[in-house]
């Protein structure tokens, strides 16, 4: 018989986490300094302001105006995205930017694969490109962590252009490890970083092939 959880019942926890996610990042984008939108980001090329309006793009476009927005971008996801950040971040103010996330935190939007852990993925990760790049000590909650954590494969990890050959992740702040090799120590979020192809300040990362991680920012 076990103690197996109902699938419905899981599917309603990630539900929760990314509610709960979303209101607690649009709190803290209440609070940062003018300047700290202005600053650099995890994401290589855009400012914290332009993560931000990133997050909220798939509960403001239309199914209809995200295709528009890719035809215009020659069919370039990457160009797309990057091209509605920016305008959107012109666009609104830093208050209405948090009020996207507050107000839609129950939105069903997900990416286009993984549902709704990818959607939890989408909001855990982007709001540490923030707080991970400004040196705020937020800490996500750990089962928020371990749904991500435990949902980390070969495929994700090639998606996002991480090579762990020879390395093996391991959190300080939790029981969790991935890979085989050489260990690599962080904190479990920043490690959950690593694994979504950013590259994390100086020091937040210990281990032989730390350096690997460590550095210039790559992507979104």
């Amino acid at each position: 018989m076990g103690n197996k959880t109902d699938p419905k019942d899981r599917q309603a926890g990630v539900k929760a986490a990314i509610a709960a996610e979303r209101r607690e990042l649009a709190d803290l984008f209440d609070g940062l300094r003018a300047a700290e939108w202005d600053a650099p980001s995890l994401c290589e090329g855009w400012t914290v302001r332009e993560v931000v309006a990133h997050m909220s793009m798939g509960f403001r476009l239309s199914l209809t105006a995200t295709l528009g927005e890719l035809v215009k971008a020659r069919g370039n996801l990457h160009r797309m995205t990057d091209r509605v950040a920016r305008r959107d971040a012109a666009a609104h103010s830093a208050t209405e930017l948090g009020a996207f996330l507050r107000d839609n935190a129950h939105h069903p939007w997900t990416p286009p694969v993984g549902g709704f852990r990818a959607a939890l993925g989408h909001d855990v990760v982007h709001g540490l490109d923030v707080t991970a790049a400004l040196g705020h000590d937020r800490r996500v909650p750990e089962d928020r962590l371990r749904i991500l954590l435990d949902d980390i494969k070969p495929s994700g990890l090639k998606f996002f252009g991480v090579d762990l050959t020879g390395v093996r992740l391991s959190a300080e702040d939790t029981d969790w490890s991935y890979g085989a090799g050489a260990p690599v120590y962080g904190d479990a979020q920043d490690l959950l970083l690593l694994a979504f192809g950013r590259r994390l300040p100086p020091g937040r990362l210990r281990g032989e092939a730390a350096g690997r991680f460590t550095g210039r920012p790559t992507g979104r």
